[in-house]
């Protein structure tokens, strides 16, 4: 059974959505557990933080994904 329901052309938007909410997720419970340890309301709280980190790191991804490609393709030998 096939899932396939995003065009191959959104694939490196995608895949930068989906890279995004995972690091945003692990940066900001690190961050959220460094500050406050484990609080009754700790998901609450971190929840917060991690849409606020979320909202910053989607967008920042996609230009520093340009980046990176345009510089490992200079490095890259090309045969």
């Amino acid at each position: 059974m096939s899932v396939c329901i995003i065009p191959a052309k959104y694939g490196q938007i995608t895949f930068i959505f989906f890279v995004s909410l995972g690091t945003s997720c692990v940066v900001s419970s690190v961050s959220v557990l460094n500050k406050a340890r484990f609080v009754v309301a700790f998901f609450g709280l971190w929840m917060t933080v991690w849409l606020k980190s979320w909202i910053f790191a989607f967008p920042s991804l996609i230009d520093v994904a340009l980046i990176v490609k345009l510089l490992v393709d200079k490095l890259i030998i090309k045969k």
